[in-house]
């Protein structure tokens, strides 16, 4: 099979019909490059701003902390803590685990720490689909506010090692 040319002539202007789908979406490109930088000072979706320097050994001994004053159960093997909302709420992401397991209250503000003790691993609340990092060495503060009650999984979406199919955490909002 040979290669021929086309049957009009390529470089001929544009038809009509071609014409308002080139003009649809430079008018798209346009407004897509406007609103962008617009949504992401404004947008709600934006990472968290507030973030802490921390070494493991004293996120640990803050998570533990936590997890003393305010334990109400076990499941597993891990700890169910119920928080005060007026304190802060720490979790810690490690090889393969989330710790502890959360247990929230609708309607109430909390201030969320995530950190890792070992390696980057990604936090990800499901169904909801929050996505965010927790990095070696930094606490990141999330603002959180649960409008629904049930039972979340929070995933490790980030490659972590061989059990990384298996580091899956729970949150409950009741």
């Amino acid at each position: 099979m040979a290669i021929h040319e086309p049957e009009r002539i390529w470089w001929k202007p544009f038809s009509k019909d071609e014409r308002i789908w080139v003009t649809v979406a430079l008018i798209w490109m346009l407004v897509s490059f406007v609103f962008m930088p617009i949504y992401h000072f404004v947008g709600p979706q934006n990472p968290p701003s507030e973030t802490y320097a921390v070494s493991a050994e004293d996120y640990d001994k803050l998570v533990e902390g936590m997890v003393a004053k305010y334990q109400v159960g076990e499941e597993n093997g891990f700890p169910v803590v119920h928080p005060d909302p007026s304190e802060d709420v720490f979790l810690k992401a490690s090889m393969w685990q989330w710790y502890p397991i959360l247990q929230l209250e609708k309607g109430k503000t909390y201030r969320l720490h995530v950190s890792s003790m070992d390696i980057l691993h990604g936090f990800s609340l499901q169904p909801i689909n929050m996505n965010f990092m927790a990095l070696p060495g930094y606490s990141y503060v999330l603002t959180l506010t649960p409008t629904t009650t049930g039972e979340f999984h929070i995933v490790c979406n980030e490659y972590c090692g061989f059990g990384h199919h298996m580091m899956v955490g729970k949150m409950y909002v009741k």
